[in-house]
């Protein structure tokens, strides 16, 4: 295994573990971070692994979800995977890497409105739709479905953005690969970052009933941030 996946391995591991905790954070983290490693990456092998992890969250809390809130959010994801999908075919590597940093940026102002949101159908539309764009182009479509969902139960945010994530990831790759952009490389490449995430997630399930969310997220939203500014100025700089 080279240094760079066992990197890739061990932020995936970090990530699942936030993310099994408090029902989102596996790509917020990742995303950028594994952006700055190789941007191959970002978003195909990270839409993978979502997959599965959303998959195992989905059924560990399956008696909470939310599915109407499913429903209409992904009627939003739909364009939103074609809003992204246009803005990789028009951007360079420099230009898709900021837009990584923007967009995690985004989520992160997001996260940090003081306004208490609810999970409306229009409001959900809104933010599936906001949450296809960012999920294509760089993976991280959590955020604006989970500040709709912040102040619901635990079990409710992680079964609920479970399910969503399953269904949008998903539907991202189908979207990607229907341009021709899932290649065997990122298909080997979730293969080795899998079991990371399994480790992650086994980890999360007793720390779910210790770890407090609020501080769990504030500690997504620093890192998250960081990365994205990182991300944004190597770019810039040409790095």
């Amino acid at each position: 295994m080279s240094t760079v996946l066992l990197a890739a391995g061990l932020i995936v591991l970090i990530g699942s573990v936030v993310q099994g905790t408090i029902g989102y954070g596996l790509n917020l983290i990742a995303g950028p971070l594994l952006a700055l490693l190789d941007p191959m990456l970002v978003p195909v092998p990270v839409l993978l692994v979502a997959c599965v992890q959303a998959t195992m969250a989905m059924v560990r809390e399956h008696g909470s979800v939310h599915w109407g809130g499913v429903g209409w959010a992904m009627l939003g994801r739909l364009p939103g995977n074609v809003l992204g999908l246009l803005a990789l075919s028009l951007l360079p590597l420099a230009g898709f890497n900021v837009v990584i940093g923007l967009s995690v940026l985004v989520c992160v102002a997001l996260s940090l409105v003081t306004w208490t949101p609810r999970p409306t159908p229009p409001s959900l539309v809104i933010a599936g739709t906001a949450s296809g764009a960012f999920g294509t182009v760089s993976s991280i479509g959590g955020p604006p479905i989970a500040l709709l969902y912040q102040h619901q139960s635990g079990p409710t945010v992680r079964g609920t953005l479970g399910a969503y994530f399953l269904l949008a990831s998903v539907s991202s790759i189908t979207t990607l690969a229907i341009a021709g952009r899932v290649e065997q490389r990122h298909l080997l490449a979730a293969a080795v970052l899998v079991p990371f995430m399994l480790v992650g997630f086994a980890v999360s399930g007793p720390l779910r009933r210790y770890l407090h969310g609020g501080r769990v997220r504030t500690g997504v939203l620093v890192v998250a941030a960081a990365s994205a500014i990182v991300l944004i100025g190597r770019s810039l700089l040409g790095a």
